[in-house]
């Protein structure tokens, strides 16, 4: 009998197969000038895009695609179609993956709110990232699209803001499924307290927790769970960034991390559903 670990590689063999037929039809555009600068800041909350671990590779998402903020960080591989009208200006056999870093937002004064109205799946990306798979005089081409997992340099990073009785910590880095779905926070005197999204990237929890050191707990929408305990000592200071060594595995099995070693160890027929999006 093959080892189950065979098995488990099938598995993952399988799920980064249906993942690579994913495919969906687009739109985009480009912002931010032709250096990306312009694209730092936005509506997850991140800043310096260079700071927070994402880069010129960036991207803002139509409303459909954007989420309320639930896909900030989430990451695109994106090629142009040259199938469809306008795929005159392709760079054919190109491709770029960006991440979501911001919201592009209706535009009103445009016949259905233009090329990020609602219903419509639109990257308006950094100049820069999108001048790998378009022709900048074009303005606008098709695209192809799929979320992939993503992979980052260096580890979840967790930046205060807030005050005395409210706290707001803007998530960065994350890899894997690249957004978070859940977070928590626990002081040196507190057991675990839930968190809950204000917006974009940042989250918050209505607690008093300054001298306390802060420990954070992830759910990250792929389904995996990550305690980062000790994240800041007791002296941290609002508007501060504090950085871990922990990170998002680029591809889980969505019934946990205990799933590695209960089918190693047991003789338990593989899940139904078991790719993590």
């Amino acid at each position: 009998m093959a080892p189950r670990w065979l098995g488990l590689w099938g598995v993952l063999a399988a799920c980064t197969a249906a993942g690579a037929a994913a495919w969906s039809q687009g739109t985009s555009t480009f912002y931010g000038g032709d250096d990306g600068s312009g694209t730092m800041g936005g509506a997850c909350g991140y800043g310096n895009l260079y700071d927070a671990g994402y880069g010129i590779n960036n991207a803002a998402l139509s409303t459909t695609l954007f989420n309320d903020g639930a896909s900030c960080g989430q990451c695109y591989a994106v090629t142009c179609d040259t199938s469809r009208p306008g795929g005159q200006w392709c760079r054919p056999g190109t491709s770029v993956t960006v991440s979501a870093t911001n919201l592009c937002p209706p535009n009103y004064a445009l016949p259905n709110g233009g090329w990020c109205g609602p219903g419509r799946p639109h990257f308006d990306m950094s100049q820069p990232a999108w001048a790998n798979i378009g022709v900048v005089t074009a303005g606008v081409i098709p695209v192809l699209y799929q979320q992939v997992k993503c992979s980052r340099s260096g580890g979840v990073r967790f930046s205060i803001a807030g005050s005395n009785y409210f706290l707001l910590v803007n998530i960065q880095n994350l890899g894997g499924s690249g957004s978070v779905g859940a977070a928590w926070v626990k002081g040196d005197k507190t057991g675990w307290i839930q968190m809950s999204r204000n917006w974009g990237a940042n989250w918050q929890a209505l607690a008093g927790l300054v001298g306390q050191g802060l420990s954070f707990a992830v759910t990250s929408t792929g389904g995996q769970h990550v305690e980062f305990l000790n994240v800041a000592p007791a002296w941290w200071l609002f508007g501060q960034t504090y950085n871990t060594y922990q990170q998002f595995a680029a591809y889980v099995l969505s019934l946990g991390s205990g799933l590695w070693r209960s089918f190693i160890a047991a003789d338990a027929p593989w899940p139904r559903h078991a790719c993590s999006p």
